[in-house]
């Protein structure tokens, strides 16, 4: 029996696509998975360091990582109407948030990627904190505006907050393509067949979620920071999607598109390894 340790995040998404590959719902075979939740931000941190073998990060950080890791083509998060949001209490434009305390979710993080890619002046007056963390501080005025991801774009009126932004629809109006979120990422040293194996449970755990929806629903709730069952289901719906089955031509030219774009303005390095294995 061979361990892997695998990394992804508490959020709903994450659980939902891991459910029934850490419970043994599907067969391994010889495999055995050690899951590690942590907020994908820590996630980052962790690959960077190489210390995990199969793991979610933002497509940001994997960007600086092609030469250690390979793309998996199922897990990810990328699709339309998902993006990052710029929430303020005041009704602000992007324009005004210049030399204002801008509150981020992580320096690796995609959303971080799109607000410098936006406009790299906002990057000067940062502050980063958990993203569940986010929405409180802007509310209480500790910073002027927040960078918001995952279920937050689900519930910041009710803390007050309007959005100044949604990124995500930036970056469709100006390439036309789906936004590339996060990914799952494996290390290249597994070698290729042992990759494609794991990409193929990957796949087989999302399609006996999506045939089995109440099962996964004790374990989603045990990590959510959203405990609603409306807002979980509306975030599963969001963030798991065909591109999470397989990311397909369409979200692999988005990828590219999001790498040169970052490449030319120096966020993250350039690179000619191959996104695969």
């Amino acid at each position: 029996m061979k361990t892997l340790s695998l990394g992804y995040s508490p959020c709903p998404n994450d659980t939902f696509i891991f459910y029934a590959l850490v419970h043994g719902k599907i067969d391994a075979d010889d495999l055995k998975f050690k899951e590690i939740l942590l907020d994908v931000e820590a996630l980052n941190k962790k690959a960077l360091k190489g210390e995990l073998d199969i793991t979610k990060v933002s497509y940001s950080a994997f960007g600086n990582l092609r030469e250690e890791y390979c793309l998996l083509r199922s897990g990810g998060a990328l699709g339309k109407g998902c993006g990052p949001l710029v929430v303020s209490k005041t009704n602000y434009r992007m324009k005004d948030l210049k030399g204002k305390r801008i509150a981020i979710p992580g320096e690796l993080t995609t959303a971080y990627l799109l607000l410098q890619l936006y406009d790299p002046n906002l990057k000067k007056n940062i502050k980063v904190m958990p993203f569940n963390m986010i929405m409180d501080a802007v509310k209480k005025g500790e910073v002027d505006a927040g960078l918001i991801i995952h279920e937050s774009r689900f519930t910041y009126p009710s803390y007050g907050l309007k959005r100044v932004i949604d990124l995500g629809e930036w970056w469709e109006k100006e390439t036309g393509l789906q936004i590339p979120l996060g990914c799952i990422i494996a290390k290249r040293s597994m070698g290729k067949d042992l990759i494609h194996k794991i990409d193929g449970l990957i796949k087989k755990s999302i399609l006996y979620a999506m045939n089995n929806k109440g099962e996964p629903k004790k374990y989603i709730k045990e990590h959510s920071q959203e405990l609603e069952d409306s807002v979980i289901e509306q975030h599963i719906n969001l963030y798991v999607n065909d591109y999470s089955i397989d990311i397909g031509e369409e979200g692999i030219n988005a990828v590219k598109k999001l790498f040169d774009m970052a490449g030319e303005k120096g966020i993250i390095k350039k690179s000619v390894v191959s996104l695969f294995v």
